[in-house]
């Protein structure tokens, strides 16, 4: 009798490896095949981002039933509170950073040590940023050019939206430290959780409130996916649980991840500042229908570009672990693949924008003044959409080295000392209005791209300590 196993098959090596991930089984990413590596990381990561940019398309398209006020008024507040995305982003970076670098060292206990350090710097700055919003929020309307109409109706929407800047913080911060200690599988399951509950919650609360309705159901959804993170932190068996004992504060610890934290959120600062910027510059030159139609094509650009950030996070883990695993030349072999592979996905996604960027806008308004602004932007931006997937791998995983300051300038060089320049340059001085702020959008972000490129093969990242 032959008792000799049979070889696998491709195909269910694939289905093999895609159950590993979504199980959030543990993994030494230090070792073994590098594609493998990369695919058990990247599918969680993707599955969770794509989700919440479902969710972002699914709430503009309830919200696009109320009209263009109650667009404008959403893509306002929106890019007003990128600002606490930015702060979100740079803890959950730094807390990425470190923790995967702990882990790659095969230190627990510390890494858990330095993700609740990450939780009680996240606690204090949310306290000033939420005040600012709630008290301010008429102004901040009027401050990105919205209309009296548009004020009126959109600053309970605005006020409650930054009310909930604590469970946006959170939401980002522990999934940093979930993701820097290689269990993607479980960031994957809490924002999943947090978009479910926005998508049940948001028709029925829009039917019943209006636009209200919408800030209440995203406060609600966010935060059942912090109380499902904080479960498994505290009670749970997986990679990381927190004691009491990791948060008696420590100074070396916060030191540290302030150094590598205050880059990265300036970084994401200096971006959102851009867009909000150019969200501004559309309202001057094309009024509310293009800022409408703006609004929806970039919900439609996040909805696209969420899986290749995925990508570039499993980009950023694999850089920290390796690195605290001495693993130089791995890291850098996994950054490279996640880029080819990123470059392929961002290249469908252009052409699919490219030709079919009518029909796309038209799924959330049949406004033909909307549709058309929606359609020219969603067009002349998803010309770099190569680019931006690629670039995005480069800077995370410069930033997954640790070296957050490098994409800090890239960023401030590149949107502020170009894109913007450039936008009102072509808008107003050569009177191209809207399309000349749309033109400067991939311009930028394909220079930037080859900047990260540049600086990432140099190679400095590779002597980073945290």
């Amino acid at each position: 009798m032959n008792t000799t196993a049979k070889p696998e098959t491709s195909f269910r090596r694939i289905i093999r490896i895609i159950r590993q991930s979504l199980n959030g089984e543990e993994q030494d990413y230090t070792q073994g095949s590098i594609p493998k590596a990369v695919i058990l990381l990247a599918i969680p990561m993707i599955l969770e981002l794509s989700l919440e940019s479902i969710f972002a398309v699914v709430d503009m398209f309830f919200v696009g039933k109320l009209g263009a006020n109650a667009i404008a008024t959403v893509g306002y507040t929106e890019s007003v509170i990128t600002i606490v995305y930015s702060i979100a982003i740079g803890l959950s970076t730094a807390a990425t950073a470190i923790v995967a670098r702990r882990i790659g060292e095969k230190n627990r206990e510390d890494a858990a040590h330095a993700g609740a350090q990450s939780l009680i710097i996240a606690l204090i700055t949310t306290v000033v940023v939420s005040l600012a919003g709630v008290i301010f929020a008429e102004e901040i309307l009027i401050l990105m050019g919205a209309s009296e109409e548009v004020v009126r109706e959109g600053a309970i929407f605005t006020r409650i939206m930054f009310s909930g800047s604590l469970v946006i913080i959170l939401l980002f911060v522990i999934n940093g430290i979930f993701r820097g200690a290689g269990d993607a599988a479980m960031a994957m399951k809490s924002l999943w959780l947090a978009s479910l509950v926005n998508i049940v919650l948001c028709p029925i609360l829009i039917e019943l409130m209006g636009l209200k309705g919408a800030a209440i159901a995203t406060v609600i959804g966010r935060s059942s996916g912090v109380a499902y993170q904080c479960y498994h932190l505290f009670k749970g068996s997986g990679i990381l649980k927190f004691h009491k004992i990791h948060f008696k504060y420590d100074a070396s610890i916060i030191r540290s991840i302030f150094n590598v934290g205050w880059p990265a959120t300036l970084q994401f600062i200096i971006a959102s500042g851009s867009w909000i910027v150019l969200v501004r510059l559309v309202a001057e030159t094309g009024g509310t229908e293009a800022s409408a139609g703006y609004q929806i094509a970039i919900r439609n650009v996040v909805f696209f570009i969420l899986p290749a950030w995925g990508l570039s996070n499993a980009a950023a883990t694999l850089v920290g672990q390796n690195l605290g695993a001495g693993q130089v030349k791995r890291a850098e072999e996994s950054v490279m693949l996640t880029a080819k592979y990123t470059a392929f996905f961002m290249g469908f996604v252009m052409l699919l924008f490219m030709f079919f960027s009518t029909p796309i806008i038209r799924i959330f308004s049949q406004d033909s003044a909307i549709v058309e602004f929606g359609a020219r932007s969603l067009q002349i931006i998803g010309t770099g959409y190569i680019f931006y997937g690629v670039g995005m791998v480069m800077t995370q995983a410069l930033n997954g080295a640790g070296d957050t300051k490098t994409p800090t300038l890239i960023n401030f060089f590149g949107f502020w000392l170009f894109q913007i320049p450039l936008a009102y340059a072509l808008a107003i001085g050569l009177e191209m209005k809207t399309t000349g702020a749309f033109i400067a959008v991939p311009v930028a972000e394909t220079a930037i791209a080859l900047v990260a490129w540049y600086f990432f093969k140099k190679g400095k990242w590779k002597e980073v300590k945290v």
